[in-house]
């Protein structure tokens, strides 16, 4: 059968057409030879170069997951890195927009200046404009020197505004300059400074209402949802889940120093999968963690999981009742603490690095106090 004249290829993109209109001429030559009667010189066959952004990518940077949710944001990533657009990322909380903003950094051609991540919900409103913008000696009390705020910073990188939607109106102005006119005027100064950033910002609100409700300027939003990028919560990605928790698994793992561990058990995968995660990929990042610790090997199983992961109701604990004859508060408290600390020893085998982790201490204040305390292995 003759060789076609055409070739299909306007389902690919052009670099995968170039390739295969490689294929379609090698072949053409090839069968011109063939009816010629000529012989043929075997020839290396071109490789057309698939690149990985055709197959399901299952990680970008920190970010990791397969599912058609984040296919759809590595998607947008891919496309809108290399400009210097602004970027909006929404989703709820704990959902891991940082990273998403971080993947977009280091897929760009800023990646290898910095990256300044500012939570705008933590800082004080009468520290914000300071933090983001700088301020000249003697600005205000306090102001013995001058001080570069994040925007400086980040010059020629990438600025990470997390929960944006808690700047106050006042400071919006000032950073819709920034993102017109590439330029602002540090706290008590009357300099104009340039700024090269790339803006990303990253909300759990929804800014539309804000508008709306007047918290938030209308003409800031728009400046901001330039490339709107949505991360979908965790109970949408299930088949992300198994990759999460491995992924999960191997830091704490190494952090933790229990090589001993060789993963999940097939019943505790289930009940992980099947969990909808209120708290998105950070309480999975915790409750993996949790279970690294507690394990005892060699394999995490359900009962090292949280009781509501499993699908069992938390115990009801009532605040204790005072006795009648009342009672003696120090002696009380002693016990507590006691009873605490053993179970933490007891679950850990005696790993005192370990127990102190789950009591949230470092490891000498624990030592001194099962010294002090007398709390020894063969104590009753």
């Amino acid at each position: 059968m003759p060789h076609t004249s055409e070739f299909p290829v306007a389902a690919f993109d052009e670099e995968d057409q170039s390739g295969l209109r490689a294929v379609h001429a090698e072949l053409a030559e090839i069968e011109k030879e063939l009816s010629a009667g000529g012989d043929i010189e075997p020839a290396p066959v071109p490789r057309v170069s698939m690149r990985p952004s055709l197959m399901p990518p299952r990680s970008m940077g920190s970010v990791v997951g397969e599912s058609i949710g984040l296919r759809e944001v590595y998607r947008v990533i891919d496309r809108v890195a290399h400009t210097a657009c602004t970027v909006l990322v929404t989703g709820e909380s704990g959902t891991g927009k940082e990273l998403v903003a971080r993947a977009v950094h280091e897929s760009s051609p800023r990646a290898a200046r910095p990256f300044v991540a500012v939570n705008c919900g933590a800082i004080p409103e009468a520290l914000l404009e300071s933090e983001l913008f700088g301020h000249a000696k003697g600005a205000f009390t306090g102001a013995h020197a001058t001080k570069p705020g994040r925007i400086a910073m980040a010059e020629g990188g990438t600025l990470f505004l997390d929960e944006v939607g808690e700047i106050p109106l006042s400071l919006q102005v000032k950073l819709l300059r920034i993102l017109q006119v590439r330029e602002y005027s540090p706290v008590g100064d009357t300099r104009t400074v340039k700024a090269d950033v790339r803006i990303v910002a990253a909300t759990n609100v929804d800014l539309e209402k804000a508008v709306a409700e007047g918290k938030f300027r209308e003409d800031l939003y728009y400046r901001l949802n330039v490339i709107h990028v949505h991360v979908p919560p965790l109970r949408e990605r299930a088949t992300d889940v198994a990759l999460l928790a491995a992924h999960f698994f191997a830091q704490a793992r190494e952090r933790m120093g229990r090589p001993d561990l060789t993963g999940f058990s097939q019943s505790t995968l289930k009940l992980m999968i099947d969990y909808p995660w209120p708290g998105n990929v950070r309480e999975l990042e915790n409750t993996i963690e949790r279970a690294v610790l507690l394990a005892r090997g060699p394999q995490v199983e359900p009962k090292d999981l949280p009781a509501k992961v499993c699908g069992l109701a938390s115990e009801p604990r009532g605040p204790q009742q005072l006795p009648q004859g009342g009672i003696d508060l120090r002696s009380a408290v002693d016990a507590f603490e006691n009873n605490l600390i053993r179970q933490a020893l007891e679950r850990t085998s005696w790993n005192k690095n370990r127990a102190a982790a789950l009591l949230g201490l470092n490891r000498t204040t624990l030592v001194e106090m099962l010294k002090r305390k007398r709390i020894g292995s063969n104590a009753a």
